[in-house]
């Protein structure tokens, strides 16, 4: 159980990880076309630099040293909500405003997929969570932090998370893309709000990914460095120092390889958030709750956890499925190193 669980908070963090790059690298490139709009520069380019960046951000050698960078993160976090929603709002009283389609698929059964992969990425962006409650659980006391830091997720997660997602669906329906600035500054139209406020939403954006895919990585050192690491020696230490940097590297690298080559940021989020988050955060912890306490089977917590599990298991499952067949049929107009980001 505990590799399993090991297994799936790695995956998740991995994915996370490409998310983060494919996104920042998304950024640098509607700053550029923006600002050069015959360019020729790629997706892949802009990847690439995001790589760089994180390769050298990935060296700060613990959670604890990126507490700083936690809290700009916040910062960053409410700025670009309050930048888009704003822009989304001045773009939707204006008279160039975007013709709105609110309407779903036609065919029932691309409905119940399209449900099952949203569902998998709604439980991805509020398994954001999870990464307090890991890190909670190593240094005592585990309660009162994890507390904390899950209701300051959750409040972070609904104020930002879901007036973006709001504001971007009632000015642009179903048209909307996963990255609401680029439906905000499309290429071959004029800007639908100020160019600076979009910039400065941008620059917002790119920053926080930073965070973003620095905090999400360290889990993933945590494990890789259990075993490479010598705890009898220093942090710095040459030992310890080395075997250090080229992990990290190597494991940045892959993640930039991966983004670059398959830049399928919405189907990412849903097949991280089936696979991933679905079970550590509504499976395993009432499976681990029965096995650990061990209710009586007559009791109504004993059936009520059993209930989650089965109904989360089947969500997960389907989410699974129904993301991982979107990104079959996304990868069939889809070539390698594309410089579009597939929603």
């Amino acid at each position: 159980m505990f590799y399993f669980v090991i297994l799936i908070q790695t995956a998740i963090n991995t994915g996370v990880g490409i998310g983060a790059i494919l996104l920042a690298g998304e950024c640098l490139q509607i700053m550029y076309s923006s600002l050069s709009p015959d360019g020729s520069l790629k997706l892949y380019v802009f990847i690439a630099m995001v790589t760089v960046v994180m390769i050298v951000l990935s060296q700060f050698p613990t959670f604890h040293s990126l507490r700083h960078i936690n809290l700009a993160s916040l910062f960053l976090s409410l700025g670009y909500s309050f930048i888009v929603v704003g822009a989304c709002i001045h773009a939707g009283l204006s008279k160039n405003a975007p013709s709105r389609d609110y309407s779903l698929e036609s065919s029932e059964s691309a409905r119940v997929f399209n449900a099952f992969t949203s569902i998998s990425i709604i439980a991805a962006i509020f398994g954001n969570g999870i990464l307090p409650e890991i890190q909670a659980t190593l240094a005592p006391p585990a309660t009162g932090k994890m507390v904390k830091g899950l209701l300051m997720c959750y409040t972070v997660i609904l104020v930002t998370f879901y007036s973006t997602a709001v504001s971007g669906y009632w000015v642009f329906g179903n048209k909307s893309n996963s990255n609401i600035l680029k439906s905000l500054m499309p290429d071959d139209e004029p800007s639908l709000a100020p160019t600076w406020v979009l910039g400065l939403g941008v620059v917002c954006v790119l920053l926080q990914l930073f965070a973003i895919g620095l905090v999400y990585s360290q889990v993933a050192y945590e494990i890789m460095e259990k075993k490479s690491a010598d705890v009898q020696q220093g942090m710095f230490s040459k030992r310890n120092l080395l075997p250090r940097i080229i992990l990290r590297t190597l494991y940045m690298i892959f993640c930039g390889f991966m983004a670059a080559m398959l830049p399928f940021f919405g189907d990412i989020n849903g097949v991280v958030g089936a696979i991933g988050f679905i079970p550590l955060d509504f499976v395993l912890p009432m499976l681990l709750y029965n096995m650990t306490y061990k209710p009586p089977k007559s009791s109504l917590t004993y059936w009520l956890n059993l209930s989650i599990m089965v109904v989360f298991t089947g969500a997960g499952l389907m989410g699974a499925f129904s993301s991982i067949r979107k990104l079959v049929l996304d990868a069939g107009k889809f070539k390698l190193f594309s410089s579009d980001v597939v929603d």
